[in-house]
């Protein structure tokens, strides 16, 4: 499998141009391919979209002549195209059996159109909003347990072992970032971060070497939050408890959004999302995000090393510490004065 961030010359081209023009130019490519299933493409620019991919809206024929609500999406990098298919590819007479995936279930993609080096999905759409405009704590609680269903389903799909080494950030880089930010007025209590900054300046290469040594055992999601999670409307409830409490009237909650899956730590999925709510931890309604995901793991049958707590709270420090160095996507002065707050709680315990 290539780099998690391959991406070919040609389909980099041509997804840097207008996403609309390039599904009207391609559209009829994939409708043909699709053999007279997939119906006419409504394409459009979504509101979520950070990438330059053309996605449209259509309907696709299954083999009992009922038609499905189905999402176009091209180009697609070749990891979210790898694992949307590897884990979501449902055969025409499977549809209404495959209602428990925690991906979308797709009907058609390919890694070539037209003779272009393209990837393209089509997949299930779902009907309504993202769990983040209102995630409650049932939601979190059934955000980890996708989560843990697909570490457990990608685990089958290719074991992690067979993986390249995970990219290594440049913690001290980042944290030499942070210390300049840090000077003068651009931030405030500045003067508490440069005590904590240079404490864990000291403390860098230790703390650097034990995260670095720790299990690589999961396919992390990479990018796990409420606006990544849509519900299936039909289906079984997801497992681990009974009816509505796991979301079975509501609908079974599906991950999306497959780009970054990378081979990591599964407590790093917990702390990405933990983390988007430092500042408003009341919102997580008092869930512990690295425990709960630990219990839903275990309910799939996956492994719990020992020393995870203490993994985590290195991750912390170390994302706490780099936050200065990001102003233009971390400088809101809530989350600063909370990742400042992660410090000045968990330094002395992960220096100790």
């Amino acid at each position: 499998m290539p780099d998690a961030d391959a991406e070919t010359g040609t389909q980099a081209e041509l997804g840097a141009g207008d996403p609309q023009s390039l599904g009207q130019s391609l559209g009829p490519l994939v409708r043909e391919v699709c053999k007279g299933r997939l119906g006419e493409i409504n394409w459009f620019r979504a509101t979520w979209q950070h990438g330059g991919a053309a996605t449209g809206y259509s309907t696709w024929e299954l083999d009992d002549g009922r038609r499905v609500d189905v999402v176009v999406k091209l180009p697609v990098n070749f990891t979210e195209w790898f694992w949307t298919v590897s884990l979501g590819g449902v055969d025409h007479d499977r549809w209404d059996h495959a209602c428990d995936n925690p991906t979308p279930r797709v009907l058609a993609g390919g890694e070539e159109l037209g003779g272009y080096d393209l990837a393209w999905l089509v997949f299930e759409r779902f009907s309504g909003p993202t769990l983040a405009g209102g995630l409650g704590k049932q939601d979190v609680r059934e955000l980890l347990r996708a989560a843990a269903e697909f570490h457990a389903r990608a685990q089958r799909v290719r074991p992690v072992s067979e993986a390249p080494p995970p990219r290594q950030e440049d913690w001290a880089v980042e944290i030499e970032q942070a210390r300049d930010a840090c000077r003068g007025d651009r931030i405030e209590d500045a003067q508490r971060w440069n005590v904590q900054l240079k404490q864990l300046s000291r403390s860098l290469p230790s703390l650097v070497a034990r995260w670095r040594g720790r299990p690589i055992d999961t396919w992390c999601h990479g990018d796990l939050h409420g606006n990544n999670a849509m519900r299936r409307k039909a289906g079984a409830a997801p497992p681990g408890g009974d009816g509505e409490e796991n979301g079975q009237s509501a609908g079974r909650c599906v991950l999306i959004d497959l780009a970054l899956v990378h081979p990591g730590c599964w407590i790093e999925d917990a702390l990405y999302l933990e983390r988007l709510y430092w500042a408003r931890p009341e919102l997580l309604h008092g869930i512990k995000l690295v425990q709960m995901l630990s219990k839903c793991r275990k309910e799939n049958g996956l492994a719990i090393e020992p020393g995870a707590t203490e993994l985590a709270n290195i991750r912390r420090v170390l994302m706490a510490g780099t936050a200065p160095a990001f102003l233009a996507t971390e400088g809101r002065p809530e989350h600063l004065a909370a990742a400042l707050g992660v410090l000045e709680r968990l330094m002395p315990v992960v220096t100790r």
